[in-house]
């Protein structure tokens, strides 16, 4: 397993929901969480055998961003 932090534009609990079902969708993302309290608003995942692409690709198509740190 690989874990992985982001920066993100998620700003709060509803974009937390937007992005869930996309997140929740990927077989290989293991578990995942967003900080709110940090300024980078730091998504953390656990991942296994999935592309990093398809991970941004799945956020962004609810219109948010996520850049690796």
């Amino acid at each position: 397993m690989q874990s992985l932090k982001f920066k993100s534009n998620i700003k709060c609990n509803g974009c937390i929901a937007k992005v869930s079902p996309e997140l929740d969708a990927l077989e290989g993302v293991k578990n995942w969480s967003v900080d709110l309290e940090d300024p980078k608003r730091i998504v953390s995942l656990d991942i296994e055998d999935i592309d990093v692409q398809t991970i941004k690709d799945r956020v962004s198509k609810v219109g948010y961003s996520l850049e690796e740190l």
